[in-house]
C-alpha cells in the first residue's frame, strides 16, 4: 500500500508539472466520483459485516473452506450467480472471506461467477441478445468458472 501511495504522489506531482488546471480538474472529478460511491460502499460494507457477524466462521469454513472441495465451489457459484454485488464491494468482501478461512479456489470461483454469470439479470440480457444466446453464455461462463477453480487448485 505504501508503494502504491508513493507512486501515486510521484505521478500526481508530474501531472502538476505538465498541466496544473487539468490535474486539479482530475482531482475534483475523482473526489466527486468517490463521494458518490461512498454511501453505497459504506452501506454494503455494513451489510456484509452484519452478515459475516451472524454467520459463524465454522459454517463458512465447513461449506467453503479448503476441505469443502467441489461442494464449496458449487456453493460459491450459486451465491455468485444470484448476487448483485459490484466489484468494488466484492473484492473487499473476498478479502474478509479469505481471512475467515474460505479457500482461495472457492473465492476464485465466486469472483469469476459474480462477474460473468447473472441469473438475476438474465431477463434483461435476453431482451438484448435473445434467450438462447444469453443462456448459452451464462452456462459456458458457469462451466469456465468451475474450470478456473480447478486450475487454481492445481497451483494452491
Amino acid at each position: 500500500m505504501l508503494l502504491i501511495s508513493i507512486i501515486t504522489f510521484v505521478l500526481l506531482g508530474l501531472s502538476f508539472l505538465f498541466d496544473v488546471q487539468k490535474t486539479l480538474k482530475g482531482i475534483k472529478k475523482g473526489l466527486t466520483m468517490f463521494m458518490n460511491l461512498l454511501p453505497v460502499l459504506l452501506l454494503m460494507l455494513a451489510f456484509i459485516s452484519i452478515v459475516l457477524f451472524l454467520v459463524p466462521n465454522e459454517l463458512l469454513i465447513r461449506y467453503m473452506g479448503q476441505d469443502a472441495g467441489i461442494e464449496g465451489w458449487v456453493m460459491a457459484a450459486l451465491l455468485g450467480s444470484v448476487a448483485l454485488i459490484p466489484g468494488f464491494i466484492a473484492y473487499p468482501l473476498c478479502g474478509v472471506l479469505i481471512k475467515s478461512g474460505v479457500a482461495y479456489t472457492t473465492i476464485a470461483v465466486f469472483i469469476t461467477i459474480l462477474t460473468m454469470v447473472g441469473l438475476v439479470t438474465l431477463p434483461l440480457e435476453a431482451k438484448f441478445f435473445g434467450w438462447k444466446t444469453s443462456i448459452i453464455r451464462n452456462l459456458l461462463s458457469f462451466i469456465a468458472a468451475i474450470f478456473i477453480g480447478f486450475i487454481m487448485s492445481l497451483f494452491l
